[in-house]
């Protein structure tokens, strides 16, 4: 799959981390704020949690980006397969490699049973991995 600007179709980007309750789920968050429908976005994880982490869900709220309604999917082939990048967080062992035209491990900390303060350090470091993703996307 190509994501060059002007082939007729939007790039699409799969976030996973193990859980899919924190780091992918802000990750999709921010791709769908910052990437304004030109990118088509999905997250999974390979033991998903039951609910998305409330301190995330916070995080995000906090500069405008609501992902309450999201809930952690499982990953599948076929989601990895309709993806243009795939991108890991912290996954160790537990996120096995899928091939993809383009494939990143992001290494950051867990959100999981971290207060609000952590977890904004970890938003805003994701954000900016998010927005130069976009810019190499789409060429900006």
């Amino acid at each position: 799959m190509s994501d060059q600007p002007g082939d007729g179709r939007r790039p699409s980007v799969l976030f996973v981390c193990v859980h899919n309750a924190g780091r992918s789920q802000m990750a999709a968050g921010w791709l769908r704020h910052l990437g304004r429908g030109q990118v088509e976005v999905r997250s999974a994880g390979s033991a998903p949690a039951e609910t998305i982490n409330p301190v995330a869900v916070a995080a995000m709220a906090e500069v405008g980006i609501d992902i309450s309604a999201e809930n952690p999917k499982i990953l599948t082939p076929d989601a990895v397969e309709r993806s243009d990048v795939a991108i890991t967080m912290g996954c160790g062992d537990a996120c096995p490699y899928f091939p993809a035209t383009r494939y990143e491990d992001w290494v950051l900390d867990d959100p999981a049973g971290q207060g609000i303060e952590s977890v904004r350090v970890i938003r805003d470091q994701i954000r900016a991995r998010v927005e130069a993703l976009v810019a190499q996307l789409l060429d900006q």
